[in-house]
């Protein structure tokens, strides 16, 4: 999933962006208001982590700003440690959680995870379809307790589908959302396509469901009618 980091410390951000990233998240960096509105603009986000404190502005309006562009992503506000004013007002502009500094990584994966789940209406961590369970917390997809050997893009990209179960995604969508911009200028590469063609191939060992229909010309879609979690 991709994140925009927005904060002006650079040790900060730098740590804050190696641990996402080895959690595999797609991160970006916007160390000022103004970066941050162009980068918003211009990306669609699952994420943003918003440090309000910028060298150019409250971060605050951008919250709105991406409300007034229809952004989908969820803000997790940073403030500094008892600045209740702040919290609500990130709450009344529709933040939808905040972190005091200083924070542990660790609680931000947390309420990360915790917000995905509620996007995505989860009640665990772990997300039924037929026999397979994609754990979410140990990153592995199992079947019937048999580990179905994944690589990280692959489990990630099958995330994306299932926790999309029954939505058309296209190739650009899956692109950005799971390698961030890195296909920029050309995300009609067939990248996208070997790895549901593998991924197909290890669901298929194990049975013969189709769970990924190809829509030619538009991109996949994960059929689970019986997705649980």
């Amino acid at each position: 999933m991709r994140i925009l980091i927005v904060e002006d410390e650079k040790n900060m951000a730098n740590e804050i962006i190696q641990f996402l990233e080895s959690e595999q998240f797609n991160c970006d960096w916007g160390k000022t208001k103004y970066e941050a509105s162009e980068l918003l603009a211009s990306n669609p986000y699952d994420f943003v982590l918003l440090d309000i404190g910028l060298p150019d502005g409250n971060g605050l309006s951008l919250i709105e700003e991406a409300r007034n562009n229809e952004s989908e992503a969820y803000f997790i506000v940073i403030t500094a440690k008892g600045e209740l004013e702040d919290k609500l007002k990130g709450f009344e502009l529709g933040a939808d959680d905040y972190l005091a500094k200083p924070f542990s990584l660790l609680e931000l994966n947390s309420r990360l995870q915790a917000i995905i789940r509620r996007k995505f209406g989860q009640k665990s961590t772990e997300i039924k379809f037929g026999n397979f369970i994609l754990d979410t917390s140990s990153k592995q997809l199992l079947y019937k307790k048999e580990t179905v050997d994944l690589t990280k893009k692959e489990y990630e990209l099958l995330r994306y589908l299932v926790l999309n179960s029954n939505r058309v995604l296209d190739r650009l969508q899956l692109t950005e959302h799971i390698w961030g911009d890195f296909f920029e200028d050309d995300f009609d590469s067939n990248y996208i396509d070997v790895h549901i063609k593998n991924i197909r191939k290890k669901l298929a060992k194990f049975d013969d469901n189709k769970w990924i229909k190809t829509l030619r010309g538009i991109g996949y879609k994960f059929i689970s009618a019986d997705a649980s979690s």
